[in-house]
């Protein structure tokens, strides 16, 4: 069934419909600075859609309301917590009810965080419960704006992910999203590119007309037509509406907003003297307020010295306890080395991501009840590098090992465990790791990979690669003053060396 719905006329002189039925399918945006019209052309297309489909109004300014006086509408104030105004919302797709939910006197953080429990009651409906819906979203760039503004960040996310779901995947729930903006530049992009239907009034700012021309197909000039626009004219466009730039003229509306526009009044006559009792006397009816308390002279001030002592005598007299016990800090360090040891005994845990590894850890620490705040994932990278690297006490305690640490925080995370497993070897006389165990080192099984770490380190001058007569490498370190003993780096069973990488 096609239900035309009669806007207006358009310019030259013929009827200005929208098919309902195509407006169901896709969605329609509305765009106009203040005062062009937008909110009298969403009233007449509710009010002429309303015996044909349901409506949800999401009403920042509550000028809908009075939608209720006429129709069926019902008004839900969002005064409400978000879990009763996504049941509300259930409720009103299972019951076929028409509602406008209004905004009015919350502030911006709270109107987003009610609009996006609304239209998320709406989106999660049941499936026996789809039917059609137009959902019209007033000033929509409140609700999914393009860039960060004074609000949190948790609302604006909450928000537009909101406002996606219906322009992006609404309409196989039944719900065609009407949207309208003062301006498209305000507008978060990803929703606006949604909509299939365009009626643009009248805006002035050059990034505006150009955002308007490039939906409408219009060339830049042409786009010039948008500051001429009166009150009520826009420009349509879509399948719903016209398949080419078509001029219309919105027709009247049978109820009004709350809000009208200001409109010239003639001052009172002049009452001469009795201007100033108005203001000075208060009349019978007026509330009586008790006037603030003004103090006669300022305070004198007090000497920095005093104050400072007086803070200081009250930090000792009332010192707080502590919230958190005393440990020793020694013994935490043992527990969590140990820990990253019991890591280290899976065979596994080279070839495992440093996340995963982490939540491991963490978990680990918990069962062993190691006090304090846990690591966090810096600081565990920089520890399991070190325990990777299998440093005994002796060495770890010597400048040598300090200055290899130094060294491998100049390089990138995933390489340092490589860099430090050389150095440990050099640092101990051991002979050089063969590629297998740097590979395993670094969490591959690559050995490819592990010869070009050697070269990369080498281009770094952190090293010293060369060769003695057999073959065998020996990696130098000119920082640390020493140098790896002969190792073949092909070999699969390295003794001392795989053990420190594993």
């Amino acid at each position: 069934m096609t239900v035309d719905i009669d806007m207006g006329v358009s310019r030259s002189g013929g009827p200005a419909n929208l098919d309902l039925e195509e407006l169901l399918a896709t969605r329609l945006l509305v765009q106009g600075n203040s005062g062009s019209g937008k909110s009298h052309l969403l009233r007449r297309l509710l009010e002429k859609s309303a015996p044909w489909v349901q409506q949800c109004i999401i009403d920042p300014e509550g000028d809908f309301v009075t939608l209720a006086d006429r129709f069926d509408h019902v008004v839900v104030e969002a005064d409400r917590s978000e879990s009763e105004l996504t049941k509300i919302a259930g409720r009103m797709r299972q019951h076929r009810v028409s509602a406008v939910l209004s905004l009015e006197g919350l502030e911006a953080d709270a109107q987003m965080r009610a609009a996006a429990a609304f239209m998320g009651g709406l989106f999660d409906a049941e499936r026996d419960h789809w039917y059609p819906m137009l959902v019209v979203v007033d000033e929509a760039q409140l609700f999914a704006p393009a860039a960060a503004g004074e609000v949190s960040d948790e609302a604006r996310k909450v928000s537009l992910g909101a406002m996606t779901n219906l322009m992006c995947r609404g309409r196989k729930r039944g719900l065609a999203g009407v949207i309208a903006t003062q301006r498209l530049a305000k507008l978060a992009k990803n929703v606006a590119a949604e909509a299939s239907n365009f009626l643009m009034g009248r805006t002035f700012l050059d990034i505006d007309m150009a955002r308007a021309g490039d939906l409408l197909g219009m060339d830049k000039r042409a786009t010039e037509m948008f500051r001429d626009l009166e009150r009520g004219h826009f420009v349509a466009l879509g399948p719903a509406l016209s398949r080419r730039p078509l001029p219309i003229v919105i027709g009247p509306v049978e109820t009004s907003a709350r809000s009208t526009s200001p409109k010239l009044m003639p001052l009172p006559e002049a009452r001469g003297e009795d201007a100033a009792d108005l203001l000075f006397t208060a009349s019978a009816d007026e509330p009586v307020r008790a006037p603030a308390p003004r103090r006669s002279h300022a305070p004198q001030p007090r000497p920095e010295a005093e104050i400072l002592a007086q803070l200081s005598a009250a930090a000792r007299t009332e010192e707080a306890p502590s919230l958190f016990p005393d440990y020793d800090v020694a013994e935490r360090d043992a527990q969590i080395d140990q820990v990253l040891a019991e890591i280290l005994d899976d065979s596994e845990a080279a070839f495992r991501s440093v996340a995963v590894l982490y939540q491991d850890f963490l978990v680990r620490c918990r069962i062993r009840r190691v006090p304090g705040t846990p690591p966090d994932l810096a600081e565990f990278k920089r520890r399991f590098a070190v325990a990777r690297a299998g440093v005994s006490q002796e060495v770890a305690g010597t400048d040598g090992w300090q200055t290899a640490q130094s060294l491998a925080a100049t390089l990138s995370e995933d390489v340092r465990g490589v860099f430090l497993v050389l150095a440990r070897a050099a640092l101990e006389g051991e002979a050089c790791p063969s590629d297998a165990a740097l590979a395993r080192a670094y969490g591959s099984h690559s050995t490819g990979r592990a010869r070009r770490l050697v070269t990369y380190f080498e281009e770094r001058d952190l090293i010293v690669l060369r060769e003695d007569f057999s073959g065998r490498r020996i990696i130098a370190f000119p920082e640390l003053g020493c140098e790896t003993a002969p190792g073949d780096p092909n070999r699969h069973d390295d003794g001392p060396a795989r053990a420190a990488a594993e």
